[in-house]
């Protein structure tokens, strides 16, 4: 008992230094909100409490609330929300607590901490991980919520202990309000438990599935509620099916894979190979290998890891995920982190490698696994190199370069109190880089100001200054304004760069 708690002590500080380091590199980098979704995520929280509009229904629908609320305690802070570190700090300690469950399953498992550490290493070094932990991205969280669920299931079928139940419920809870693949583990670890439990069976699969049904509930109650449609996330106007469904009727071509299974598991394979890398791609094919013949003890969690990528392959299949590659059309990265599902699987098969040998040389072997699934990083080692790093670079370029622009003139001219009129999204990162409070500005979110605004800014538009984008209900509501006898808006700056909408900021007179 001793000895577990030495190991697994040694294991979080070593999780948290790895965890510390990378975030202080990623946001002395200035890296930290590259990632649109970073952003949004980051200005969500904000917004719950710094609005025209503060509380609940700020925290609107189609993303999952408990990365948002996880940020809330530390997004006040206007230093760390201007760097991003509010809600990089959250996933940075999300990531610690990943590591740590992960490694305490395989222990538990295996018997072996050779092969958890094996599996902890592939897991904790891989560079996409590290720097997705280092942004207010949703993944690290999830990940926290999925493997203590690994661990509570693995520790039920030796303890059979209800409080394992209860432990791998809340868990099930956690990740089922940060990504949707957490509903669709539900029903899989409620088999788990009616086949595991040697007694009271169906009583232990009905309180894991009762708990684990309240998040889904919830998030179609909060829809419901809000939207008067509990599948407002699903088929809502800014839901992905009807943002693809828009971009279908425009004539654009099918995201690829969609209703093609073949397409489907090929842009997936080829996204998950470039987020966990060749070394630990082979790692975790030839651990399969050995996890078949070692059989019991690693089964359920590598059935468990399988579900995330099922997930995915069959969200693309349905045509609501997008995930595209450098290497096959239409090359380029989108949604290419999702790969990243696939670590968890490739963790646990490639440190089931290290049950090959006997005890004793089961530790060498695992740094044999470490070495092989970190080596290939290493001979290229430079931030190019990880698929997500580049994602985010590549799809930020012009996002970062009108923001900054815009944010410059704005912290230059903007006066507290007069009020922006603006529309909630990428440009509430303006905002945030000029230091401008969002309580400042009237945005979509701030209904039924916003509506009023928009139907007769004659009576309700009074701010003194407005940021669109060429075309949006911003910019046409200010001309419409100024057309019927409203405040007149003159329109101060443009700016245009390449493949991004233009931005235009405009004044009142």
């Amino acid at each position: 008992m001793k000895s577990a708690r030495l190991e697994l002590g040694l294991v979080l500080l070593s999780l948290a230094a790895l965890s510390a380091g990378a975030t202080t590199v990623v946001n002395h980098f200035g890296w930290t909100l590259y990632y649109g979704d970073a952003e949004a995520h980051l200005n969500i929280a904000r917004r719950i409490l710094d609005s025209r509009t503060p509380g609940y229904d700020q925290i609107g629908t189609v993303w999952l609330p408990l990365p948002h609320l996880l940020t809330l305690a530390l997004v006040m802070s206007d230093r760390l929300w201007r760097t991003g570190l509010a809600g990089a700090i959250p996933a940075s300690v999300c990531f610690v607590i990943a590591g740590a469950f992960l490694f305490a399953a395989m222990r538990r498992a295996t018997e072996s901490a050779a092969v958890a550490l094996a599996s902890l290493g592939l897991f904790a070094l891989n560079p996409n991980l590290l720097y997705l932990q280092a942004t207010p991205m949703t993944e690290p969280v999830f990940l926290a919520a999925f493997m203590a669920l690994l661990y509570f299931t693995v520790r039920f079928g030796s303890t059979q202990s209800l409080r394992d139940v209860i432990g791998a419920a809340v868990a099930s809870l956690a990740a089922s309000l940060t990504r949707y693949e957490g509903w669709f583990l539900i029903p899989f670890v409620t088999l788990y438990f009616l086949l595991a439990a040697r007694r009271r069976r169906v009583a232990v699969g009905l309180l894991f599935g009762a708990v684990g049904v309240l998040a889904p509930l919830l998030w179609l109650g909060h829809n419901w509620w809000l939207y008067a449609n509990p599948l407002e996330f699903f088929n809502g106007p800014f839901s992905a099916k009807s943002i693809y469904q828009r971009q279908l009727d425009q004539h654009m071509t099918p995201y690829p894979g969609d209703h093609n299974w073949t397409s489907a598991l090929h842009y997936f394979g080829a996204a998950g190979v470039l987020s966990i890398g060749w070394g630990a791609t082979s790692a975790a094919i030839a651990g399969l290998f050995v996890a078949v013949l070692a059989r019991k003890p690693v089964f359920w969690p590598l059935l468990l890891g399988l579900l995330p990528p099922l997930f995915y392959v069959w969200s693309m299949h349905s045509g609501g995920t997008p995930i595209f590659v450098p290497s096959l059309w239409p090359n380029t990265y989108y949604n290419t982190r999702y790969g990243l599902a696939i670590l968890p699987l490739a963790a646990i098969a490639g440190g089931s490698l290290a049950l090959l040998g006997s005890s004793r040389i089961r530790i060498l072997l695992a740094i044999l696994v470490i070495a092989a699934g970190a080596g290939p990083w290493l001979v290229h080692p430079y931030p190019g190199q990880w698929a997500c790093w580049e994602e985010s670079r590549r799809n930020s370029e012009a996002r970062r370069a009108w923001t900054k622009q815009a944010a410059s003139i704005l912290h230059a001219s903007y006066q507290t109190g007069t009020g922006i009129f603006t529309s909630f999204g990428d440009l509430i990162g303006i905002f945030r880089e000029a230091g401008i409070p969002i309580r400042e500005a009237l945005h979509d979110g701030n209904v039924p100001n916003w509506m009023s605004a928009v139907r007769r800014p004659d009576l309700f538009l009074h701010a003194r200054w407005a940021v669109a984008m060429s075309g949006d209900i911003v910019a046409t509501t200010v001309q419409r304004a100024t057309m019927k006898g409203g405040p007149r808006f003159r329109l101060v700056q443009t700016i245009t760069l390449r493949n991004s909408p233009v931005i235009e900021i405009y004044r009142q007179e």
